[in-house]
């Protein structure tokens, strides 16, 4: 297995596990985190397999993270429509 591949699939581990816990702050710390280190991971999945897989892999890291993928998407409707 691929050095991508794992890494890919730690972060969504580690994304779940995170997401279960309960939290006064609604997550948003741990998102930004995770944000912050999906982005290389991103990168890295594109340099390694290709933009198919990376592609896949953000569509998982999206259904995770898909409350500031709503507010992003949100602010972008803001700013331009």
């Amino acid at each position: 297995m691929n050095l991508a591949f794992v890494l890919c699939c730690l972060w969504l581990i580690v994304a779940n596990v995170i997401a279960m816990f309960p939290s006064r702050r609604k997550h948003w710390p741990a998102a930004y985190a995770l944000m912050s280190a999906g982005l290389p991971l991103v990168a890295y999945v594109i340099w390694a397999e290709g933009i198919w897989w990376a592609l896949l892999f953000m569509a998982l890291a999206a259904s995770v993270l898909r409350w500031p993928l709503v507010f992003a998407l949100r602010w972008v409707r803001r700013q331009f429509g």
